[in-house]
């Protein structure tokens, strides 16, 4: 029976955590995983709220409440089934999602500082221990129809959208032009956060359910776009956004400034063994490194430059702790990894003669707030000093990057080239092309993984009403 007074007996734990000083060596997951005991007893935490505000929080509106209370009770294996219900890949957000800042920070526990329910740890216990215990989805009452859907990337928007298809009797064929599926959840987040033998398991369970992979095939030059358009009944985009913003400062092609995902996805490939990839190895070892920014990315790099061995790290952020966008987490594990922190610092220039010897700073102080609710960073005239490093990561964010094949087929883009699809079109996410939807960041801008994940689930729905499934 649960213990109504669960929460005033028991603290907020997560599970045991590597220490930084063996964590910062390897790039392994840092959090060993609960056991069954320790999970029970956590998610036997919830209060089962009136109004769930954990699940209104949560991008794609998991049943939070109602799989903590099967854990409690040790129902692991109907546990798995609400969770797949509402989430394509729990087990990713369960490692990689900002709980801190969306479903954790909404817990009644949180606001009445009792510490919230480890929403994100029990969710990723789910489903690693039901795969183990040999759970696969059930699709034996899915009637498939004669319709099939051409997916574009298999990133969390195009895994998303292809889990919704074939639940629907769709078949998706889904194209890659990585080598593996998973787009950044693969190769742009490091292992310390995300274990790549989980995205090997989830690409297991997709294809046993009847999903289709072509990985190492990139549409308008290994296929034409025009062969999707004509042998299936829809097509999803969901290639994501892989174009660097620019920190638009003197020096920042100098040897030695890199683009933040070109090196995060270089160093996967190279500890995954992988030759001759686009995207160089870069180490930071023996360097001093600064990574501009103060998203959960700049965090990646700042972790990823420890664990090459750099001598020095900072995180050069030009607001104040309070109003960095990343988790909250992220920055705790990095600080104790030995990321130095430097706030309220904009960077003007780089500084070096044939390459990085310097990055030339100015102060700020929090002005008013700015139309998404943040506060300005407001230059502090007369400021300026200079940081001396070896290396400059810029980690601004990304936008899309668009082929040129879009316009042969009248796929309308905004001013800042992402996709024009709208959940509130007629069919949802349906582009300018009635026969192509899309989802993900190449419509909204560089964003959180389950945002995107929650975005190829509608666009599915999308496709099934526009196909009348």
């Amino acid at each position: 029976m649960p213990n109504v007074r669960q929460f005033l007996e028991l603290n907020r734990q997560l599970p045991e955590k590597k220490p930084a000083q063996e964590r910062k060596v390897e790039f392994k997951e840092i959090y060993a995983p609960f056991e069954m005991k320790d999970a029970m007893a956590q998610a036997d935490r919830c209060l089962h709220c009136g109004n769930p505000y954990c699940e209104f929080a949560c991008p794609v509106h998991n049943y939070i409440p109602n799989w903590l209370k099967l854990v409690a009770e040790g129902n692991i294996m109907e546990a798995v089934e609400i969770s797949h219900k509402s989430n394509s890949l729990p087990e990713m957000c369960g490692r990689i999602c900002p709980q801190d800042r969306l479903c954790e920070q909404a817990c009644t526990l949180e606001d009445t500082n009792f510490g919230a329910v480890t929403i994100g740890q029990v969710e990723k216990f789910i489903t690693d221990t039901a795969f183990a215990m040999g759970w696969k989805p059930d699709l034996s009452d899915v009637q498939m129809t004669d319709k099939k859907v051409a997916i574009v990337g298999a990133g969390p928007a195009g895994i998303a959208a292809a889990d919704i298809l074939i639940r629907n009797g769709v078949k998706p064929i889904v194209y890659e032009k990585q080598p593996q599926i998973g787009g950044l959840l693969t190769f742009g987040i490091p292992q310390f956060k995300l274990d790549k033998e989980v995205v090997q398991k989830r690409r297991e369970i997709l294809e046993s359910m009847g999903i289709e992979f072509h990985c190492g095939v990139e549409v308008g030059k290994d296929i034409q776009f025009q062969e999707l358009i004509d042998n299936h009944d829809a097509v999803f985009l969901g290639m994501g956004t892989y174009k660097p913003m620019a920190g638009r400062f003197p020096g920042e092609d100098l040897p030695g400034v890199y683009k933040a995902l070109d090196f995060l996805i270089g160093n996967v490939k190279n500890v995954l063994g992988y030759e001759n990839t686009p995207e160089p190895y870069v180490s930071m070892e023996g360097k001093r490194v600064v990574v501009l920014g103060g998203g959960d990315t700049t965090m990646d790099c700042t972790r990823t430059s420890i664990r090459q061995g750099a001598d020095e790290v900072y995180c050069v952020y030009r607001r104040d702790e309070e109003n960095m966008p990343g988790s909250r987490a992220e920055v705790k594990n990095a600080k104790e990894e030995g990321v130095q922190f430097k706030f309220n610092l904009s960077p003007v220039e780089v500084i070096g003669d044939g390459k990085v010897e310097g990055i030339k700073v100015v102060q700020t102080k929090m002005g008013e707030p700015d139309e998404n609710g943040r506060r300005r960073a407001e230059i502090v005239e007369g400021s300026e000093e200079i940081i001396p490093c070896d290396a400059v990561i810029v980690a601004f964010g990304f936008q899309p990057n668009p082929p040129e094949w879009f316009k042969d087929f009248n796929i309308e883009l905004n001013n800042w080239n992402g996709v024009i699809a709208s959940e509130d079109s007629l069919y949802q996410f349906q582009t300018s092309n009635p026969k192509v939807f899309a989802g993900g960041d190449m419509v909204r801008g560089s964003s959180l993984v389950v945002n995107a994940i929650a975005e190829g689930r509608k666009a599915a729905e999308g496709m099934l009403d526009f196909m009348e499934v």
